[in-house]
């Protein structure tokens, strides 16, 4: 299912969507008004959230939607078989497929001031495309294990990627994607990252239950959010949404609770 919340008030959430599969990703598409929803078998669905109906859904694959993204009027699509679909959201079909690996494509960045998409693969490797013909720029070895995030800096000058192999990566795109930092970030598998509303800052969630906020400049930790020392979560974290609403930070994890965080030492 998928529900909303109000970051002003305590209780439950409003049911926008219930949907057959477990769902993998949901992307916001602003402009719309609408949601893109992955699911682990039955594709992707396209969701009014204001009239809680569903407009459309299309079957790419049998395998996990793993990240939707956008850009313009393309809605980029990573799935667990290795593909990166491109779909026109006016004519809700598929434009192009891309298939570099047979390995799960499991993150997707989008750079729109260099005209690149970042694809984080499960063979360790992070694929720079053309965001116009969707043509391979770049071909980084990345990490040790599967790449499970990524995410451009907000200057649109980094690349930062994390992965099943705990490390978080800085690169540097001026210098053609080489490598600037490279951190031990968490304990296990780092799941994703998200950059603050000024860019000042980024958190990271892991499998190791906690999660990190660093200074973007200095790659600085300034605080670790963990059951032990602030009630956080006690299974994998999975997801983060940093808000513009007084500064929040979201967190979604495994054992089916999202948290709202007030990060007062910033």
């Amino acid at each position: 299912m998928i529900a909303q919340w109000d970051l002003q008030m305590q209780g439950d959430g409003d049911l926008i969507a219930q949907l057959p599969n477990s769902i993998y990703s949901l992307h916001h598409l602003a402009k719309q008004k609408k949601l893109v929803a992955g699911q682990n078998y039955s594709g992707i669905h396209l969701i009014d959230y204001l009239s809680k109906k569903e407009l459309a859904s299309l079957q790419l694959t049998s395998a996990a939607i793993f990240d939707i993204q956008s850009f313009e009027n393309d809605i980029i699509v990573a799935t667990g078989d290795g593909m990166v679909s491109v779909i026109d959201l006016e004519k809700w079909a598929i434009r192009k497929r891309i298939a570099p690996t047979d390995k799960s494509a499991r993150a997707i960045a989008v750079n729109e001031s260099t005209g690149e998409v970042a694809v984080g693969f499960s063979d360790h490797y992070i694929r720079i495309f053309d965001l116009d013909n969707f043509t391979l720029k770049h071909e980084i070895k990345a990490h040790l294990n599967s790449v499970f995030a990524l995410t451009y800096s907000p200057d649109e000058r980094f690349l930062l990627s994390a992965s099943r192999d705990a490390r978080l990566n800085v690169w540097d795109i001026q210098a053609g994607y080489a490598k600037a930092e490279e951190i031990v970030a968490h304990m296990y598998a780092i799941n994703h990252i998200s950059f603050s509303p000024n860019g000042m800052h980024f958190a990271t969630c892991s499998m190791d239950k906690s999660i990190k906020v660093w200074d973007a400049g200095s790659l600085k930790l300034l605080k670790v959010i963990d059951k032990s020392r602030h009630a956080g979560h006690g299974t994998s974290v999975n997801k983060l949404l940093w808000t513009s609403f007084n500064n929040q930070l979201i967190s979604a994890s495994d054992d089916r609770t999202i948290s709202a965080w007030d990060l007062l030492f910033l």
